[in-house]
Parts: C-alpha cells; structure tokens; sequence
C-alpha cells in the first residue's frame, strides 16, 4: 500500500481511532455491537450483561434515560444511541454539548452488519470488525438460502400472554422468521408491537408459535391456547431474539433447523 494513501486513510479516521477509542454504549444491544467490533466501551446502559466483560463498566444509562454528567465525564470519542430506545430530547443535548453522537440503525438484518462497519473507525481492531460485518452478513445469506419454502409456514410469534402482544412486519423479529421459511401472520400489522385477542389469532390459523424462554414458559404457553390451538411450540432464547445485535444470528440458528420440522 502507498505511504500517501496509507497518510490519508488515517488522516480520514477520527482521532480518538488513532488510539483507543473512547467509546459510550446507551442500550443493551449498542454494548454487544460494539463488542463485536473490537471495541470495549468505556461506559454502558444498565442490563448490559454481554459479553461478560460488560458487567464491570460503569454505566450512564438506563430505562428511565441519560445521565448526561456522568457521560460527560467519561469524556467520549463518540456516544452510541438507538432510536429504538434512547429519549431524543437527552441525546440531542448530548450534541448541543458538543458530544459527538452516532445513532445506530438495527431495525433491519442489513443494518445490523451496516452497524458494524460503521464502528469498524473507532475500533482497535478496524479488520475484525468488518470481517465480524461480513460474518453476520454472510450467516442471514446461508440460513435463508438454506432454509427457505416455496410456501411459508403461518407462525405467531408470541410475547406476552397478558396482554398478548406479538411482533409486526417492520421488525428484526419478523424478519428472522421470514428468512428461516415462516410467515408471520400478524405483519401487515400498522405498529411494531401491536397488541392482539386470542379470537384475533385463532382465526389466523397459526402452524406453530415462536416465543422466548424457557420448558415451564412453553408448558404455560401451552395451556394458554388449550383446548383450541394445539400446534408446536418453539423456544428461543431471550436476549438472542429480544435484542437487535449481532446475537440475532444464534437466535437464527436456533430457530431455523426446528421450523424446518414443521409442515
């Protein structure tokens, strides 16, 4: 590579990626992006469990919003927000203050490895972090050219018995479940997470349910439909579906090989 080209690439980086990046995480998912990035944030949301190594960050962030001092203080490089989670108004004091801010986009499977070549600047490791962009790409490719069906199978995808909720067509959900050969029969859905009867889903006709958790949830899962839905029930875990990061593969994994044993 030519020492000039090789000048202006660094010089194209910011400057906290010429060292060690001192980088924010405001939610859950944006600390297991940035992980799988190369990166180890310097502060995180509260609830941010993965990797392990996250569980001893300070963190800055939690349901209720933003500790503004307390991120100041850590002096970032760049702050990562999700719209999904993070309140406008906070993050964009943050930017008055001249916090430099990066809003991640994980609403969708594309934007999940779009995600990590966006941190691949701020990482100690650039490579890793885009061959990881690539991995993730590449693993939603093979499952759904693998796992595709000529005809969908009709799938209700349940979160929440009371009330009983399920996820739409405009949400990373939906859209591991149409690359592992299901059809979601709630995704022409106007909102996300819209709320459902039990008359509403038993007229759909589901093939099977997908929800989270563990054997006593499916049993409770199960009684909850008896006498009239008697159809599998597929388990996943929690924060591998629940969370829009790199962990959605494992949950794509988990689900794929089971729905291909229904019919």
């Amino acid at each position: 590579m030519p020492k000039r080209f090789l000048l202006c690439l660094l010089l194209a980086l910011p400057l906290g990626a010429l060292a060690a990046a001192r980088v924010v995480t405001l939610a859950p998912n944006l600390t297991e992006m940035a992980f799988a990035a190369g990166i180890t944030p310097v502060a995180v949301s509260e609830y941010s469990d993965y990797p392990p190594a996250a569980q001893s960050l300070p963190t800055v962030a939690n349901w209720q919003g933003v500790n503004i001092e307390a991120v100041l203080a850590q002096k970032p490089d760049v702050v990562l927000a999700w719209r999904g989670g993070n309140p406008q108004r906070q993050v964009d004091q943050l930017q008055k203050l001249g916090v430099k801010v990066m809003w991640m986009q994980t609403e969708s499977l594309a934007g999940l490895s779009q995600a990590l070549r966006q941190l691949a600047p701020y990482s100690p490791q650039p490579k890793a972090a885009l061959a990881a962009a690539t991995d993730l790409s590449n693993g939603f490719q093979a499952l759904q050219k693998q796992y595709q069906r000529p005809v969908p199978l009709p799938v209700f995808l349940q979160f929440g018995s009371q009330p009983l909720f399920t996820a739409a067509g405009n949400t990373l959900q939906n859209d591991i479940l149409a690359l592992c050969g299901g059809r979601n029969i709630f995704a022409d859905s106007r909102v996300p997470w819209p709320q459902v009867s039990r008359e509403q889903v038993l007229v759909r006709q589901p093939a099977a349910i997908v929800s989270i958790g563990d054997s006593h949830r499916a049993s409770a899962i199960h009684a909850f439909w008896q006498p009239q839905l008697n159809v599998p029930i597929i388990m996943l875990t929690d924060d591998w579906f629940s969370r829009p990061g790199p962990r959605m593969l494992d949950a794509a994994k988990q689900l794929c090989p089971q729905l291909a044993k229904e019919e």
